[in-house]
């Protein structure tokens, strides 16, 4: 496998269906692959959106065409809204739809890709990060921008062209919002109020074994950045925290090790209900594997000082909530 194939967190499979209720275990979704979760709560909602594993069972590379996605109000049922956004609505974009992630602010919803640019006057090419707009949590998602929120010549800190994926976007309790992203390395800038600019320089971080698919949230006054690492043999899930979105950033450990049948692991967090979840993805439907890939969840407990109990990566997943 080449290192760029195994360096990049990406997206789901399969011949989408109308919308339709799931039961969910794990995978919580079975009718299609799904992979990179990035789950939202938004009026007592959870949706969930998904890169989409489109390979062959002989490929071997990843396909994925456009981003998918799923919500629930009780976490065990999952509605399948379909498409709502692919490298296409981009006119700057080409090639596939890696990890996603959707922030809401002031009732509306802004939708951070990652894919890769077109060869012309801007760049060179290489990967890009992308935003769109709803006025929904389901869309229609536009092009907020009409070009790329970040391309490859605008971070130096890698010689790879695929170092700028898997955006996650944060807005702390004051309003301002910042943009991690990366791969090899991590970045961090801040966005403006019209979450489509940036604000000020892109700031470079190293966290110990670090190699992408950042997620970072706040809680109880505490900053999480938690990462796809290097494990091993195949990717694993760590963690850091800070008194400060923008680090230093203090190692705090494993939070997740391997997922079975599959090299790479993307996490995703939300509080619902009372109830702490991690998502991440596996490849252990039929057929599935590292470019057929299926999102789980399981539940996530926190230690009296704020750090993260190892999660528990189980078939029975979460149970059903009010």
């Amino acid at each position: 496998m080449k290192l760029k194939i195994k360096m990049l967190a990406l997206v789901g499979l399969g011949v989408m269906l109308a919308p339709q209720l799931t039961k969910a275990q794990n995978p919580i979704i079975t009718d299609v692959f799904t992979a990179d979760p990035a789950p939202l709560v938004y009026d007592d909602t959870v949706y969930l959106y998904t890169s989409h594993d489109t390979a062959s069972v002989s490929s071997t590379n990843y396909e994925m065409k456009d981003w998918l996605v799923f919500s629930s109000t009780d976490m065990k049922n999952w509605k399948n809204h379909g498409p709502k956004l692919s490298p296409k609505d981009f006119s700057w974009a080409t090639g596939d739809a890696y990890a996603a992630e959707v922030a809401e602010r002031d009732g509306k919803f802004y939708f951070y890709v990652s894919t890769f640019h077109k060869d012309d006057d801007r760049s060179n090419g290489g990967a890009a990060i992308g935003v769109a707009v709803a006025d929904s949590p389901l869309g229609p998602f536009k092009d907020a921008k009409g070009e790329a929120l970040i391309y490859n010549e605008m971070t130096t800190d890698n010689p790879h062209g695929w170092d700028d994926i898997d955006p996650s976007v944060f807005v702390d309790d004051d309003g301002q919002a910042y943009m991690y992203w990366g791969n090899g390395s991590l970045k961090m800038v801040k966005l403006k109020d019209n979450m489509i600019e940036l604000d000020g320089e892109i700031h470079y971080y190293n966290p110990k074994n670090f190699i992408e698919g950042p997620w970072v949230y706040k809680r109880k006054g505490l900053y999480y950045l938690v990462y796809a690492s290097k494990g091993e043999e195949r990717e694993r899930v760590e963690y850091a925290t800070s008194d400060s979105p923008e680090g230093p950033w203090e190692y705090r450990g494993i939070l997740a090790d391997s997922a079975p049948n599959s090299f790479t692991i993307h996490p995703g967090i939300i509080e619902y209900k009372g109830k702490d979840y991690f998502f991440y993805h596996n490849g252990v439907l039929p057929t599935g594997g590292s470019y057929r890939r299926s999102i789980t969840v399981d539940y996530m407990y926190y230690n009296e000082d704020g750090t993260i109990k190892k999660v528990e990566q189980t078939e029975e997943g979460v149970k059903a909530v009010e």
